[in-house]
């Protein structure tokens, strides 16, 4: 009983942080005068966000002629899938008049470009799982428990965030060479694993949350680990939506850790397959278009994601930042 009273008074706490931090649905709700211009800024800046995507998608279904017209054409003449694949090209003719697309390149991998896809989808999933997972557990401890050295536990955590991450890269090589680890998933996982910024982030969350409703749980005879998958876990929802958000990005988009712990294109994940695509004579205007094709099948699951959980992402940042 006394949880769920507990839990009542924190849903009607949330609503009231949800009235206070604004209507995220409609942003534009105060109609005035003016209000027509002062939304200008706004779609100014979207176009600008916009047109480079939009040049992205359009050159990736262009002709190799019509990618050299001066000026450039801003829609298709006509469009054609040659950059993604192309059924007439024969991979045992020196010279043709047709291009080699995305996914006839990297013949000497398994799989070719799909590989690069299968082993960013992994990596991205394992790491953002065990992060999450990690930095709630440090977040829940910090915030409701009490403990020696837990200011002085926590000072640290949020120290670490002011050391650039580019001083641990020699030192982490190092690390991950004398491991055996070079040139294997545990190198892209595990040092992936501690983010500061989660738990300061989930830190602030929790405490929005009250002590009372810990305290009725183990007072029911809850276990810590009940208390944390049946109790946090759930009310977490909205700031763990978030930094999954943060997480998957980051690590889908790492490019500079994952080129130094390489040795093969078989564990090469997309940012280093986008490098290497250029470095082995895409970059020519010929085949500007197969870029152009990988690039965007590379940024579409970010904002796939992003669209699926963009309301849960901004009720997890609103509420981190109430009191």
């Amino acid at each position: 009983m006394n949880t769920k009273r507990a839990e009542k008074r924190l849903e009607r706490k949330n609503d009231e942080l949800m009235e206070r931090s604004g209507n995220f649905e409609n942003p534009f709700e105060h109609k005035g005068k003016y209000s027509k211009f002062a939304r200008l800024p706004i779609y100014l800046l979207t176009v600008v966000m916009i047109a480079p995507y939009y040049w992205m998608i359009t050159s990736s279904f262009k002709s190799v002629k019509e990618l050299q017209h001066v000026p450039p054409t801003l829609f298709p003449q006509k469009w054609i899938s040659g950059n993604y694949y192309d059924p007439k090209y024969d991979p045992n003719m020196f010279q043709q008049d047709v291009l080699q697309g995305l996914f006839q390149r990297f013949t000497k991998v398994k799989f070719g470009f799909a590989r690069f896809f299968l082993n960013s989808i992994f990596i991205t999933t394992t790491i953002t799982i065990l992060t999450l997972l990690i930095g709630s557990l440090a977040a829940y401890v910090v915030a409701k428990h009490r403990f020696r050295a837990k200011r002085a536990i926590y000072l640290v955590i949020i120290g670490s965030m002011m050391i650039p991450w580019q001083v641990g890269l020699i030192p982490g090589f190092l690390l991950v060479d004398d491991l055996g680890w070079l040139n294997t998933f545990m190198a892209y996982i595990i040092p992936a694993l501690p983010k500061a910024f989660i738990v300061f982030f989930l830190v602030q969350y929790l405490s929005s949350i009250p002590d009372e409703l810990i305290e009725a749980a183990r007072i029911d005879g809850a276990r810590e680990w009940i208390i944390y998958s049946r109790i946090v876990l759930p009310l977490l929802k909205p700031a763990m939506i978030a930094m999954m958000i943060f997480t998957a990005i980051g690590e889908w988009n790492n490019f500079l850790w994952p080129l130094i712990i390489t040795q093969s294109q078989d564990m090469a994940n997309l940012p280093v397959a986008l490098a290497l695509l250029k470095n082995s004579g895409a970059g020519n205007i010929g085949t500007q278009g197969v870029i152009m094709a990988a690039a965007l099948l590379v940024s579409l699951p970010t904002i796939i994601l992003y669209f699926l959980t963009q309301r849960h992402f901004i009720r997890g940042i609103a509420l981190s930042g109430i009191k």
